[in-house]
This record gives structure tokens, sequence and C-alpha cells, in this order.
């Protein structure tokens, strides 16, 4: 399980202003996502637009899609191309996680944002740079790696506040110019055979499940095995036994089932809906007294176990229904494989094999012009909705997988 939490209070992280390691980063960027990532090459498209903005002196915001660990560092590719420095919004546990890469993260324009509570001065500071145009403001608004190109998780709503508190704050100092998000795709293309590539990584889960290896079985249907194995296990220590039926409707039930359980009593009711927003919420509830020292040790134990719990069930949700379709486009069913294997990796063995053979497309929208006399009205939210339409026009997929409003039950 990867270290997304702590038991710690938030201290903020400021951004740092200066500029050297930014332009550092960016002429050894080719060198650090090979050998990091396997990013061998990339194209980014319509660096036009976002031009036009610098230009014109507009505070600019940028979305992109977070498909990958790789996005953050990634942005450099437009940074560089674009002959602009930025700063990034990053969860406090990129921070936390090790010192090297809290120490590029910062030093490149990262400052922090605390996922599990309303963090004050990360948006002050957000709006602060957009309002007086300091530099782009890139921020994820999906809220968590989706792991799929083929999929838009739903949109955090925080992007929209920024960029209308913002807009409110420039018009009064700079009536010339204007607040504008970017919306931004990176879609990602592993280029080499996934035969030759994903058959070892493949029989290594095989035997981390204490199987023979299964040469004589087809990939896909490999693939479909090991992720059947890994839910009835999950199912056993939930349930007791392993259901039979659709794997990923027993996924979406499982998913279901724990959240509701913790929803229950963390919250009060349970609930439906989108899954990262669900678990966020219980992150908060069950880290709060956790962060202040006011649980004893075996409360704190029960709770870390809880937190496990999320994060199993938050994995779980990243396997879209369909996604593994044997009738789709050849060459986008073998990035699936990839992506497919790369997630069960990590969910296995805490890691992922690097292929270098990494292509990535970045394509950068025409600016959304931010109106900073307009207010959010009830219901969806017509910004949000424009910004995802926009991303699923640069990323080439339909709303296969729509956001699922969280409601009571």
């Amino acid at each position: 399980m990867q270290k997304v939490v702590f038991d710690e209070p938030y201290e903020f992280v400021p951004p740092y202003r200066g500029r050297f390691w930014s332009w550092a980063v960016g002429r050894y960027l080719p060198r650090l996502l090979r050998n990091r990532f396997g990013i061998t090459s990339w194209k980014c498209h319509g660096l036009d637009h976002l031009r036009e903005s610098l230009d014109a002196g507009h505070g600019i915001i940028l979305c992109p899609n977070h498909t990958r660990l790789s996005d953050p560092l990634m942005s450099g590719a437009i940074t560089t191309g674009a002959k602009c420095h930025a700063f990034a919004m990053a969860s406090w546990h990129v921070f936390k996680q090790n010192w090297l890469a809290a120490f590029v993260c910062h030093r490149v324009g990262g400052f922090s944002v605390y996922r599990e509570g309303l963090d004050r001065k990360a948006l002050d500071t957000a709006i602060g740079i957009v309002a007086t145009a300091e530099r782009p403001l890139i921020i994820f608004p999906e809220g968590g790696i989706s792991a799929a190109n083929d999929r838009l998780m739903s949109l955090m709503e925080g992007t929209s506040f920024v960029a209308r508190a913002a807009a409110k704050k420039r018009s009064k100092a700079h009536p010339e110019s204007k607040v504008v998000i970017h919306p931004v795709a990176f879609r990602y293309e592993h280029r080499a055979n996934p035969q030759a590539c994903l058959s070892p990584v493949v029989a290594r889960l095989e035997r981390h499940l204490f199987w023979q290896t299964q040469e004589q079985l087809p990939l896909i249907d490999r693939v479909e095995r090991i992720r059947r194995a890994l839910q009835s296990t999950r199912e056993v220590q939930w349930l007791g036994h392993a259901k039979a039926g659709d794997v990923e409707q027993r996924i979406a039930d499982l998913t279901n089932l724990i959240l509701q359980t913790y929803e229950a009593e963390w919250l009060g009711k349970t609930r439906t809906g989108d899954v990262i927003a669900r678990v966020k919420d219980l992150r908060t509830a069950i880290l709060a007294d956790m962060v202040t020292n006011k649980v004893d040790a075996a409360a704190k134990q029960r709770r870390w176990r809880q937190l496990t719990d999320l994060y199993y069930a938050q994995s779980m949700s990243l396997h879209p229904k369909g996604y593994l379709d044997p009738n789709i486009d050849p060459d986008r069913l073998n990035h699936r494989l990839f992506e497919t294997v790369e997630r069960l990796e990590e969910e296995l063995t805490d890691n992922v094999t690097l292929y270098n053979d990494l292509h990535v497309d970045i394509r950068i929208g025409e600016a959304i012009d931010i109106d900073p006399s307009a207010r959010r009205s009830r219901g969806s939210d017509p910004l949000m909705v424009t910004l995802r339409t926009r991303m699923l026009e640069l990323l080439g997929i339909e709303d296969q997988w729509p956001p699922v409003p969280v409601t009571d039950c």
C-alpha cells in the first residue's frame, strides 16, 4: 500500500518562487522522465493557446487529467515548450514520502494542499497566484489518479472556486485582463509489444499467487484470472467467502459495502456515488482525532485498518467496467492491457515495471474565460461541465464512466 495519509498535524508547504531549479529540471526533463517513468518521447499540441494567454497577461489555470504519477513532471514539457515557469498544487503526502521527491516538487513550483480537510492557506495561495498572474497554476481537477487513459473521473469543484475568486480579484486590480482556464489532456501510449513485455510480469504475478504460470492461455485471459483471484481474496476477507459472477459487478458491490460500512459509523448515514469523494470524506472524519493525538494506541490501530480498507476500496474502483472489452480497437486494447497489468502489479507488490516505451501526446485546449461576476448556481456547476466537456474532447473519449454525484441513502 502506498503511503498517502499521515496521522500527524498538517503543515502547509508554501511555493518556492525561485526559478533556477525549475529551469534546471527542464533541461534534464527527458532523462528524468525516461529513468523514472519509462517515457521516451512526447509531442505537445496547442502551445499557441497558452502563449496567447501568457502574452495577454491573463491569470492562467492549467487543468490536466491525472492518469499517472508522471503527470506533474510531464507538465514540465508544457512550461518548457511555452518558455514559462508554473506553480502547482500537490497533495501533502508528496512532500512526506521521501526527501528527494519533496525537494524536487517544491523547487519546481509545487506547494501543498491538504486533501483530508479544508486548506485555507493553499486556497488563498492559489487564488493569489492566479489573481496576480504571477505564473500559470497547475491544478489536477480529478483529485486523484485515474490510472486509465480512457477514463476521466469526477472533477473536484475547488477548481471553479479558485478560478472565480481569482477572477473577481483580478477584475478589480486589472480590469483590462482576465482569468482563464486551459484544459489539458495527457494521453499515454505504450509502443512495445504487449505479449513480449507483459508475459514475464504476468508470470511473476501468477507465481506471487502461488500458481503455476499459465503461458498456454491468451494474455488477456491470464490478466482476467489474476484480477478475479485478487477480488476473491478481498471478498474472503470481508465476506468470509468468494462470490461468483461478473468480476466487475463484484468489485462495485464490495467497494460499496466497504464504504457504506464505514460511512454508517463515521458519517452517520450511508451514501452512493463517486468513490473518490466518499473516500476523501471518510479519511477526513477518521483522521481528525488521530492528528491531534486524541485516541489511544488501540483505537489508532483500528483506524489505520479502516484507512487501509479505504485505500483498497479506492484501488478497486480504478478497474472500470468493460475496460478490457476484446472488441475495441486493438491498439487501444493493447494500452489498456498495459494499464491493467500495472494496476494489478502495484496492488499486489507496490511496484510497477518500467518498459521504456511510453510516448505522450499533450494537448492544450483553448482558453475558457472566467466571468468574475458569475456565481455558482444550484446543481451542477456550468464551469465544471464546460471544463469536463473540453477535457473529454482533447482526450478523444466519450464520457463512458460519467461522474455520479454522492448521495445519501
